[in-house]
């Protein structure tokens, strides 16, 4: 401690280290915040990815929808449509 003290006295130094600890942790843009804001971030980036599979997905589903052939496997694939003169059974896993 009493080599720290003489370090203190020097306006400088102190004026630096209490800048230091305004713009650490003071500051609206303090550390805590930078954190949060990377940590938002990086969740976003996540969900990009994500959204643009999906964005993928459906435009192959829309080039599919184009033709006929395209139609009828989407109404009897995904939304379970049937001919007068079928049955269907649905399977689930649990």
């Amino acid at each position: 401690m009493k080599k720290i003290l003489p370090y203190l006295r020097n306006k400088f130094i102190f004026s630096f280290l209490l800048f230091l600890l305004y713009a650490l942790f003071l500051d609206d843009m303090d550390i805590f915040s930078i954190y949060r804001h990377k940590k938002k971030l990086n969740q976003q980036e996540a969900s990009k990815v994500e959204i643009q599979k999906k964005l993928i997905e459906t435009e192959q589903t829309l080039k599919d929808l184009r033709y006929l052939s395209g139609k009828e496997k989407y109404a009897r694939e995904k939304k379970y449509f049937k001919k007068d003169d079928e049955d269907i059974f649905v399977l689930s896993y649990e």
